[in-house]
């Protein structure tokens, strides 16, 4: 949930940042992936979808906490780690058929653009709609 612009904080937390914000839903989405895909994954790909998008936003969250700037650097590198690997599984699922082609492409981030706070984990996820 964003605050009003006209609510100034001095200090936020790492739930108050829109990088936050949207790898959050991106993590909800890739659970809803992860729940569709067949039993034979449930210790693979599934497993592995859960872990990697539990990272994206467990980094973001810890980078936050850390004081250094380098470390908080570090850790939002690691998020954009995991968000790779995310984008990789959803190739998995096209390459294996596991989801619908369409279903997939509407989670892949359509732009990647340039902005601050690693490149606002890929323009804020290409401003998806989750």
């Amino acid at each position: 949930m964003k605050r009003p612009e006209n609510e100034k904080k001095r200090y936020q937390t790492f739930e108050d940042l829109e990088v936050y914000q949207v790898a959050r839903e991106f993590r909800r989405a890739m659970y809803r992936v992860a729940k569709q895909l067949p039993d034979e994954e449930k210790f693979g790909l599934c497993s592995q979808t859960r872990r990697a998008a539990v990272s994206l936003t467990n980094n973001i969250a810890e980078g936050h906490g850390r004081f250094h700037f380098l470390e908080q650097i570090k850790f939002m590198l690691q998020a954009r780690g995991s968000l790779e690997e995310l984008l990789d599984d959803l190739n998995i699922c096209t390459d294996e058929n596991y989801l619908p082609a369409e279903e997939i492409e509407k989670l892949k981030p359509r732009r990647m653009a340039r902005s601050q706070t690693h490149q606002r984990l890929h323009s804020i996820l290409a401003q998806a709609d989750y």
